[in-house]
């Protein structure tokens, strides 16, 4: 008796050439274009803008508030349609983002440019799945070299982000209409971009049986909460001394020209080392990397609060870009190892949403406290956060020390 064949089933491949990594890492870095540049001029239009100067980060917080209430939508809405369909619509979000932010800086409208930046944040929500759909393409041994490798298209905004702002800043009148113009340029180019990309189809292996699987399984495995912590630390350190800086510096005399420096050096930190972050990870394991990122953290901190000279901002902020690379990368490559496929969606949504819900917060009150305490103070108020960190990250060295760190992919802990 003939038998029915068994369909097809995807099975990721090793990291030969993978034009859908290509994708990812382009896609990455338009995105990383759009971000650094809001980052860059958004504090100095909010501090022009704003009657009340204390809320100066307002449409910086916006745009994280907006990366944080689209994450779980964004997550669910990928699970159901796909990866493309999914990547494609953050794009639309993002030139409406940006269409709205250039009516505000037209008009000089504060809210307008408010609402931009949330729609913007839309946009990331979407963007910062990149990482995860690039682990999902290829065979586990290789998932944390594929999210290295796809993070280092931020190069591309690490680069050209902060030279865009300075060179679009004057460009036409009022200030930065010409920089929020760009942004709406690069959105579009980012939606035909992703119209290339051609993830694997889903399969019953894969494929979640629920819309949402169970979360409180998730939610009890330590691993995964200690995931979540290092991104969510990396990223909201990260942001409360970044989106200050700009403001900070020009209230020490430093031109914007030095602000763009600082920042442009910043965002390298952050990406360059993606070329080998997800190589030290699979030799020296997560954790080591993960402790490795706490430790740069406490040097940021050591060098901002041991001077306010161009030098001392540059390398605060590198070390800041460095930092954060090693704590999100190593986070998130340990995330995907901590839950089964049905689980994904809600897991990534759910770490994904604490780190924009942080910088949320990071955001709104950078300028807050850069205001009422100055540049000290912001370094000091970050300190506990990265020393609990640091506990927590201690506690899984020693829980995995003894443990291969590339075990069965899935296999949560």
């Amino acid at each position: 008796m003939a038998t029915t064949p068994h369909p097809k089933v995807f099975q990721p491949i090793p990291m030969t050439i993978q034009p859908n990594l290509v994708v990812l890492a382009l896609a990455q870095g338009l995105l990383t274009l759009n971000n650094v540049t809001l980052i860059a001029i958004n504090g100095l239009q909010g501090l022009a803008l704003a009657r009340d100067k204390s809320l100066a980060t307002l449409p910086v917080a916006a745009f994280v508030a907006g990366s944080a209430l689209a994450t779980l939508p964004a997550s669910f809405f990928m699970q159901r349609h796909g990866r493309r369909a999914g990547f494609r619509l953050g794009a639309v979000l993002g030139l409406g983002g940006g269409l709205l932010a250039l009516a505000g800086s037209i008009r000089q409208d504060f809210l307008l440019l408010c609402l931009g930046s949330l729609m913007s944040g839309f946009y990331n929500a979407f963007g910062q799945q990149y990482r995860f759909a690039a682990a999902d393409a290829v065979h586990p041994e290789w998932q944390s070299r594929a999210i290295s490798l796809t993070l280092a298209g931020g190069i591309l905004g690490g680069v050209a982000g902060p030279e865009l702002g300075k060179w679009t800043r004057d460009l036409l009148e009022p200030l930065f209409v010409a920089s929020y113009g760009s942004l709406t340029l690069f959105t579009l180019l980012a939606w035909g971009v992703l119209g290339r990309l051609h993830p694997p189809p889903p399969t019953p292996s894969t494929t979640p049986k629920t819309p949402t699987g169970p979360f409180w399984p998730i939610l009890t495995r330590p691993v995964y909460l200690v995931a979540v912590l290092a991104a969510t630390t990396g990223y909201g350190v990260m942001n409360l001394l970044m989106s200050a800086t700009p403001l900070v510096m020009q209230s020490c005399h430093l031109p914007f020209d030095d602000a763009a420096f600082v920042l442009e050096w910043h965002v390298l930190g952050m990406f360059v080392p993606s070329f080998f972050t997800g190589s030290l990870i699979h030799r020296f394991g997560v954790s080591r990397i993960l402790l490795v990122g706490v430790a740069l953290m406490f040097g940021c901190n050591a060098v901002a609060l041991s001077g306010q000279s161009l030098s001392h901002f540059w390398w605060a902020l590198l070390l800041l870009g460095v930092a954060w690379n090693f704590l999100y990368v190593g986070g998130s490559s340990l995330l995907i190892t901590t839950c089964q496929p049905e689980e994904k969606a809600m897991a990534q949504g759910f770490n994904d949403l604490m780190i924009f819900s942080v910088q949320t917060m990071t955001a709104l009150s950078s300028g807050m406290i850069a205001n009422q305490s100055g540049w000290e103070g912001l370094n000091q108020g970050a300190l506990p956060a990265t020393g609990i960190t640091a506990l927590a990250l201690l506690w899984l060295h020693r829980h995995q020390g003894n443990r291969n760190p590339h075990r069965k992919h899935g296999e949560p802990t």
